[in-house]
């Protein structure tokens, strides 16, 4: 069995990239395992954009661990706010000083209504970013990168009981719906991640 070593100890993420594996390599038993397994020490991530952080969590996953890694840095631009919160979107409560109640993801969706609340419905235009990559090991000068977008717009209040992060918030027109209204296999589908994760299926050199 191949093991990759995700770069990430997000457990909803964890969760897609392990169907995605299992669903496109039958053949081949791949085991996707959180570096939290390993306990892998996070590299800072510094990067000013997604696939700077990216390349630094896949080196430093690799690095202690000895294995290939994948890593994803992903986040919502919203074009109101000049594409915010972009890289910071994990930690954007905490970046803008939020003082609700709230925490985690949570916060993140309360603190991104307050900063559009004076924001018509049709400038709250926004999308997913995710850059994934993978790395055959720690030296390996030529990471393999994959890219996709998801366009929509922020609703005015949390929609839906599925996904994570700020999926409660993020309309999707061609749906209907916000993509926490959305299952688990149809949003793999169509998603930021889905769309990165197609690229890489198609084009990755394990």
């Amino acid at each position: 069995m191949k093991k990759i070593v995700l770069a990430s100890g997000n457990a909803g993420k964890l969760r897609e990239f392990s169907a995605m594996f299992a669903n496109h390599f039958s053949e081949q038993a791949i085991e996707v395992i959180p570096q939290n397994d390993f306990n892998v020490t996070e590299a800072e991530e510094n990067g000013l954009s997604f696939v700077e952080n990216a390349i630094l969590k896949a080196r430093n996953a690799a690095q202690q661990t000895g294995l290939p890694a994948l890593a994803d840095d992903s986040g919502i631009e919203v074009d109101a706010l000049n594409g915010a919160p972009g890289i910071y979107s994990a930690r954007y409560a905490q970046r803008e000083g939020y003082r609700g109640e709230e925490s985690g993801d949570a916060a993140n969706n309360a603190m991104l209504l307050q900063a559009l609340k004076e924001v018509p419905d049709a400038q709250r235009t926004a999308r997913f970013q995710c850059v994934l990559v993978y790395m055959r090991h720690a030296n390996d000068s030529t990471p393999q990168v994959f890219q996709g977008s998801w366009e929509g717009r922020i609703v005015l209040n949390p929609e839906g009981h599925e996904g994570f992060g700020y999926d409660p918030l993020f309309f999707v027109e061609s749906e209907q719906c916000t993509a926490a209204a959305l299952s688990k296999e149809h949003k793999n589908r169509i998603s930021h991640r889905g769309t990165a994760m197609q690229k890489l299926m198609a084009d990755i050199k394990l």
